[in-house]
């Protein structure tokens, strides 16, 4: 208790000095409202939108909705969807669900209608395009995985029997049930609800995060495209072979839209006219961060094209088809930003270049809807959270149509943001963000922050984290470096994918290029440098404190993979494994990534402070990497700390651990840089 207290202590003069000088607290980054678009009016002229806002002495959240019109962007708070859901907003009204109901309202929530009431579990609900069908995701009980419900005589124990893998997943164990999509008539209620994967034991929507994107309704209402992986246990782990399946409601046939098509198949949309069906395809069986392309399928014919097969960059996830049916926009990671991207979307016209309409320090994010010549889309940059902008077609310009923050922001001074080129010790150029303190001076000496991002794939763009927040993080009077390395995209195919397998060979080298390169500058003080991250991020921090060379004084690793064997064997999604490690432990010959790329195998270097952070209920980086790591430092004398959250998983989602999570961060470089 004590203990804590002292870092209280310390960390409360920081925070009190940053006050004073208006910048950014962790209570304030708490405070901000979250903004997600929901939906437009079918004309096009009503935006609908929800902020939600933590609530930290209560520990959890709440939402507010607005309408705001397109016309003039002014936003009306509504209670419409007070104890409600939103579900869709289409030409046959406003849908929304509470419980176990369905509701449809043709003015805007002034009245509802119950159109439906066989709701029951029912998550991710969608109507089809003639309002006379309704699908929906529930779970459905397919194996008796808990030993009280194998022995039914021992209502009380605790026990679970496996015999496969996939026993559990992302925060979750596998109890038995699986989620499935159902049908069901909104004007028959004596119509069976269907169940289109009826005694299949695959999941849809994907898990852990997959939702109403992943199955839709055919134009004409008479089917259901969904995506689906159709493996179970070892199969299911291994491979990342998702497809686009078609249902027919009339028949309750099932053909694969996808067959021989072996990467991941996501995210179907049709164009507004129903005739071109199109979707996200990687094309390796195993490999999660492959080159994500668009596949574009005449729905007559069958017939598909990739029509982004020649670029050399990787569709980050967002897209959607302008109104006039003749071209798709997207959303993708370019040069260490995320922008607004077209290509054409007639099949086989043979003129597939792709254009990019957007540029700046910002990113892109979710794509929201086309209006007339502008498209709807969030945007963040290191400074901002999201907000929806409309994005002018001709020339690119934005403007904000929320502005959920803006007292927030104009409240606090912020500090600003350069790319600048690093030339590695290999000759290439590499792409690094500095992020500079608010009130700069060059006249002084800082210490620096190597910042090492996850994924290890994921883009290092113009995001907005609530944990990792380099806003946060500058406004403490650290520069941050945080650098483009080897593995991310918007630099190229072959620097995206050159990481997979090489995890402690290249990209270490690009970190300590990156911190080598800034520390340089006057202003740097080389003497008190930090390295931060986490997931692959905390990987990299285990590497480079046993091969740092003295250049860090302080090290914080939050669920990083510290021993690749025992990794190994516990983490859930072997595909990914498998991909980047090149296999398993046991193989002859071994695979680098267990000798030369193990971070374990170099604790005899360690001799830096360092703190650990866990999450108890993270199974993609489980808790035992944690714990040997700072068993490995306590038993080697320097000084650490474990920060452990029973109840967080990969992330911190509850906003005191949030909020608990930056005062320690920034105590533990308090006392240590």
């Amino acid at each position: 208790m004590k203990k804590h207290f002292a870092l209280l202590l310390l960390f409360l003069p920081v925070m009190a000095f940053a006050q004073n000088k208006k910048v950014m607290t962790p209570e304030l980054l708490w405070s901000l409202g979250r903004v997600s678009a929901l939906g437009v009016s079918p004309d096009n002229q009503t935006l609908l939108y929800q902020v939600t806002t933590a609530n930290v002495d209560e520990n959890n959240s709440s939402r507010k909705f607005y309408f705001v019109s397109l016309k003039d962007d002014r936003a009306i708070e509504t209670h419409v969807f007070d104890n409600k859901s939103f579900v869709q907003w289409d030409k046959n009204g406003l849908y929304a669900q509470k419980d176990e109901k369905l509701f449809l309202s043709k003015d805007r929530g002034q009245t509802w209608s119950i159109i439906s009431g066989s709701l029951k579990d029912a998550t991710n609900v969608r109507v089809s395009p003639d309002g006379q069908w309704i699908a929906f995701s529930k779970p459905v009980h397919m194996q008796d995985l808990k030993g009280s419900d194998i022995y039914k005589d021992l209502p009380k124990t605790t026990a679970q029997v496996y015999t496969d893998l996939n026993y559990r997943h992302w925060d979750h164990w596998n109890f038995g049930d699986i989620s499935h999509v159902f049908v069901a008539s909104v004007n028959n209620p004596r119509t069976p609800v269907k169940d289109i994967l009826e005694d299949q034991p695959y999941d849809c929507p994907q898990q852990p995060f997959g939702g109403s994107e992943d199955f839709i309704f055919t134009p004409d209402s008479r089917g259901v495209i969904y995506v689906c992986k159709k493996k179970t246990g070892k199969a299911y782990a291994q491979s990342t072979n998702t497809d686009l399946y078609l249902y027919n409601i009339g028949d309750a046939k099932t053909s694969n839209l996808t067959e021989g098509m072996t990467g991941y198949d996501i995210q179907p949309k049709f164009s507004p006219d129903g005739k071109k069906l199109s979707w996200l395809s990687m094309k390796t069986d195993g490999y999660e961060s492959d080159k994500n392309d668009l596949v574009i399928m005449n729905w007559s014919s069958r017939q598909k094209e990739n029509v982004t097969s020649a670029w050399d960059e990787t569709i980050d996830g967002s897209y959607l088809w302008s109104t006039d049916n003749r071209t798709v926009y997207f959303s993708a990671s370019i040069k260490g930003t995320q922008q607004l991207f077209s290509v054409n979307g007639t099949a086989k016209t043979g003129d597939n270049t792709v254009l990019q309409l957007t540029r700046g320090e910002f990113d892109v994010t979710e794509l929201i809807a086309q209006t007339g010549n502008t498209i709807l889309s969030g945007r963040t940059d290191f400074n901002h959270a999201n907000e929806i902008y409309r994005i002018q077609l001709k020339g690119g310009d934005m403007k904000a149509v929320t502005h959920v923050n803006d007292a927030v922001y104009n409240s606090i001074d912020m500090g600003k943001s350069e790319l600048r080129m690093v030339t590695t010790k290999d000759g290439h150029q590499m792409g690094v963000w500095v992020i500079y303190p608010p009130h700069f001076d060059p006249a002084r000496k800082y210490p620096a922050l190597l910042y090492c991002q996850g994924g290890p794939q994921g883009a290092l763009s113009q995001f907005y984290s609530f944990r990792w927040n380099f806003q946060l993080m500058a406004a403490n009077d650290y520069i941050i470096v945080a650098p483009n390395r080897r593995g991310m995209p918007g630099w190229g195919v072959e620097w995206n994918a050159c990481i997979s397998k090489d995890w402690g060979g290249k990209p270490m080298q690009d970190y300590l290029d990156a911190i080598d390169a800034v520390a340089k500058e006057p202003y740097v003080d080389k003497n008190n440098l930090g390295c931060v991250g986490a997931s692959y991020g905390g990987y990299s921090v285990y590497m480079l404190a046993g091969i740092h060379q003295n250049r860090f004084k302080t090290f914080i690793a939050h669920d990083g993979l510290f021993d690749m064997k025992s990794w190994y064997g516990t983490t859930e999604e072997l595909w990914f494994a498998n991909w980047e490690l090149d296999g398993n432990y046991w193989q002859k010959p071994q695979p680098a990534s267990y000798s030369k790329f193990n971070p374990s195998d170099y604790v005899a270097e360690w001799n830096t402070p360092i703190m650990i952070v866990q999450g108890g209920i993270d199974f993609r980086v489980p808790i035992e990497q944690g714990l040997e790591a700072f068993q490995a430092a306590q038993l080697k004398g320097i000084k650490s700390k474990l920060l452990y959250f029973p109840n967080e998983n990969h992330w911190v989602l509850h906003p005191q651990n949030g909020i608990l999570w930056q005062r320690e961060f920034f105590a533990w470089l308090k006392e240590t840089i």
